[in-house]
């Protein structure tokens, strides 16, 4: 690994024009479960898989239950969770002029937790909540303190994360803000992610460059196609750089 590591280094040190793409595995290390891992969410209490929780349906459909799995597994981890070596890492790169866009599928915000500007967030963020009927924003805060099902204060309507549930579209302006980005990349490091959660997992094929960086604990099924695969918790990886 430590080979890999030395021509990271030198890919970043010569480059002013990186761009990364992230998913679950950046935020594990910060506390935060993923859907897959042996303490993942998918070993929950619950009777049904997250997928189907974390769902369009499920959340018009048996509401209460919806937010019962959403503030205890996905709102809650994420408000005491702190960055780590790969989140501060990538905002000391995009002050330096070296880095110019975080895209991540995460919806934890520990990207701008971390002091990073520029960052794409394909599935939205539990940070923001509003009301389906007036619009009126609420806080991560607000909808983990409501009882049982948040409602708006002023029109009692539905307060809902502003998350890309299952079943729902990406939103297409940030999915082409993040093809730009990545179509014109001279060094694309994409990291902590399986590359298996489409659509986002496709954006990766518009890189045009000779410098794709993998970083991630297992193998993922673009590896051999990348320039560059490193095999490692993408924060001890950072951490080295």
């Amino acid at each position: 690994m430590e080979r890999e590591i030395e021509i990271l280094r030198d890919w970043i040190d010569k480059s002013d024009n990186i761009v990364f793409f992230g998913g679950a595995g950046v935020s594990t290390e910060s506390g935060i479960p993923d859907f897959r891992s042996q303490d993942g969410l998918y070993h929950t209490k619950y009777k049904y898989p997250p997928e189907t929780i974390v769902s369009h349906t499920f959340l018009t459909r048996k509401t209460e239950e919806f937010f019962d799995f959403y503030k205890e597994k996905m709102v809650a981890p994420v408000l005491t969770a702190m960055p780590n070596a790969a989140h501060e890492a990538l905002a000391k790169w995009e002050k330096e002029g070296k880095l110019k866009a975080v895209i991540t599928q995460n919806i934890d915000s520990l990207h701008q937790k971390a002091g990073s500007s520029e960052v794409l967030e394909l599935h939205g963020t539990v940070m923001k909540n509003y009301c389906i009927n007036c619009r009126r924003e609420y806080s991560a805060e607000y909808v983990v303190n409501s009882k049982m099902v948040p409602r708006c204060e002023i029109c009692e309507g539905l307060v809902r994360p502003d998350v890309v549930l299952y079943e729902e579209g990406l939103d297409m302006e940030v999915v082409n803000k993040a093809i730009q980005y990545i179509s014109s990349a001279d060094v694309l490091i994409v990291g902590g992610t399986s590359l298996v959660v489409y659509p986002a997992a496709g954006l990766i094929q518009y890189y045009k460059g000779n410098k794709l960086v993998l970083v991630n604990l297992s193998e993922t099924s673009q590896d051999k196609n990348a320039d560059l695969v490193i095999h490692g918790k993408i924060g001890e990886v950072f951490s080295k750089l």
